[in-house]
């Protein structure tokens, strides 16, 4: 009798359409800015002597776009999609979760208009002023509420890993967020932080590599423990491993900030711990790096004519480079040599275009089509393009940023007979100047990625269209 039916329940997918889609605008916005300013380096003249287009003022503007923006849309569209396919249930309030859409964007618009403006606290990766930091507050909370309360009223007893690193990430940035950005204010958008000197240097540097930990590591391994296993049609190498490795990341990463403290007046002691669990950090970053390749173990054979795949993979590799890379460089004597110097700007680079940038760009291309009824997206040639002008760009720029910064170490510290330097910082500059080009023919690839990207979302939205998806009426193991 059809007075006895009811309707099914449907999956909130239109929060994860709407992320998903602004992921991709601004990950062409702030990898455009990026070109801009590396442009400027290579050529100074580009300011145009206007100083909201200055190097010091679109920086910031360039890091928070792709940080919070790409990658920050990017992880609020994956977790909302994972947490509920795991957890066989529509989001819990999905107002909420429709609220953090407008306000992150809000966030994110604000930003763009202050940045450039000249209002800044200074701090790396927390520049916005107070009241945009209570607005992130706002929407940090609501999303809190909606990935929880979705695990909270999960229809399986199981939570599946990747909720792990979601629910890790979430916590732990919202922690970070509200220590490092406790300021006094002096005005509208004036501010005064609430530490002073070397305090508020270590409460920055344990805001700011816990931001590279949990925001740009745990919430993309996140990512990779859905996606990867999804595309490659294989169950996790290890599920164990995957427990060990988030405990152990978890633990280790929050005690690693004061290695960015070398050689300042922060206590040595302070530095050394930086610098002991940077160095056990390698073993759980390994870990997830190896459960995340050897899940294609008997189907390596699809990394031929997946490109998909292959983007999630090459991110891996990337991000086993990098937290190798990272842990070398936290060694004091390491750091002798590299602090200061373009060689951080590669590892970061490294980590941000190659692990960030390619487990992304891999995981909207499996989502895309699917929240918008299509099986595949509208070009897979173009997916083959991108990414091979990622990997070249990425290889490009990292390249001369380690050559450049190797050599920027050694000019600065080689001494004549009698004790003065051998090299003015002016001639390291121009020595410099060649790779910097490099550089940026390097993000120009990467970014013209993007816009290929950009343009195969664009297609495959517009032969698409919005789909219901029901929740499944039994459990299964996670859909």
């Amino acid at each position: 009798m059809d007075s006895l039916k009811t309707s099914a329940a449907h999956y909130s997918d239109t929060v994860v359409r709407q992320f998903s889609i602004m992921a991709v605008v601004w990950g062409v916005v702030g990898m455009l800015v990026g070109v801009f300013i590396a442009a400027q380096l290579a050529w100074p003249e580009l300011n145009f002597g206007i100083s909201w287009l200055s190097f010091g003022r679109l920086r910031p503007l360039h890091t928070n776009a792709v940080i919070f923006a790409f990658g920050g849309c990017a992880l609020f569209a994956t977790s909302y999609y994972v947490v509920q396919r795991t957890c066989q249930t529509t989001l819990f309030l999905p107002k909420l979760a429709a609220f953090t859409f407008w306000g992150w964007q809000l966030v994110i618009v604000a930003a763009a208009v202050s940045l450039p403006l000249g209002f800044t606290s200074g701090k790396e990766y927390a520049e916005l002023e107070w009241p945009i930091d209570i607005l992130i507050t706002l929407v940090w909370v609501s999303y809190a509420i909606v990935f929880f309360g979705t695990i909270g009223t999960r229809k399986v007893k199981h939570i599946y890993v990747a909720n792990w690193f979601f629910g890790a990430f979430i916590i732990a940035v919202a922690l970070l967020h509200v220590v490092n950005s406790a300021a006094i204010p002096a005005g509208f958008m004036k501010s005064y932080s609430a530490y002073a000197g070397v305090q508020d240097a270590m409460v920055q540097w344990w805001y700011g590599h816990n931001a590279v930990g949990f925001f740009l590591t745990a919430g993309f391994l996140g990512m990779m423990y859905y996606f990867v296993p999804k595309q490659a049609g294989r169950p996790v190498y290890s599920y164990r491993l995957s427990i060990v490795h988030f405990w152990a990341l978890i633990f280790t990463y929050m005690w690693a900030g004061p290695h960015h403290l070398h050689y300042t007046a922060l206590p040595d002691w302070t530095q050394s711990v930086g610098m002991v669990f940077s160095l056990i950090l390698l073993a759980p970053s390994w870990g997830g790096m190896i459960n995340g390749v050897m899940t294609l173990s008997g189907a390596w054979h699809k990394l031929r004519e997946d490109p998909i795949l292959r983007f999630l993979i090459v991110s891996l590799s990337f991000y086993g480079m990098s937290t190798f890379e990272g842990p070398m460089m936290a060694i004091k004597t390491v750091n002798a040599l590299s602090h200061y110097t373009d060689w951080t700007i590669g590892h970061v680079h490294s980590g941000a275009l190659g692990w960030v940038g390619l487990i992304t760009m891999g995981s909207l291309y499996y989502l895309i089509p699917r929240l918008f009824g299509k099986t595949e997206m509208h070009s897979k040639s173009a997916i083959e393009l991108h990414f091979w002008m990622a990997t070249i760009g990425i290889v490009l720029y990292i390249a001369a940023m380690w050559i450049s910064g190797v050599m920027q170490g050694l000019m600065w510290r080689a001494v004549n007979a009698d004790g003065t330097l051998t090299y003015t910082f002016v001639e390291s500059v121009k020595a410099s100047y060649p790779f910097y080009v490099i550089r940026m023919i390097g993000g120009l690839l990467y970014l013209i990625g993007m816009l290929i990207m950009a343009w195969n979302v664009m297609k495959t939205v517009a032969s698409g269209r919005s789909v219901k998806v029901a929740v499944p009426a039994v459990n299964p193991a996670h859909a």
